[in-house]
């Protein structure tokens, strides 16, 4: 018996995986625990996307990449930004999302 690998969803196979596809995601878990952070942090996500080259590639949010756009924003914005990235990073690991982005077993 021959195992195949899980299927991903169509919008990954062949291209890079987008920021706002893992963005989008994450937005939807964040609602169903904690609803009124949706708005800001949804906000502060596109922000991130835009910094990054909207439409940016996953893998183009690194740790220093979101410390630079994080200290690129208003002192007022940052504590919260820097929580957003923490809680969206856990989350990335979590679900396999940085592991799906990054290509694996390519030809040299």
């Amino acid at each position: 018996m021959t195992l195949l690998p899980a299927p991903k969803a169509p919008w990954i196979v062949g291209r890079p995986v987008l920021l706002e596809h893992a963005a989008d995601d994450f937005l939807n878990e964040v609602t169903r625990q904690k609803p009124w952070r949706r708005a800001r942090f949804e906000t502060l996500l596109e922000e991130l996307d835009g910094f990054l080259g909207s439409p940016a590639p996953l893998l183009a949010y690194t740790r220093l990449t979101g410390e630079a756009w994080c200290h690129s924003l208003p002192p007022g914005e940052q504590a919260l930004a820097a929580e957003l990235l923490s809680e969206f990073r856990a989350y990335l690991r979590e679900w396999g999302w940085l592991d799906s982005a990054r290509p694996v077993n390519l030809p040299d």
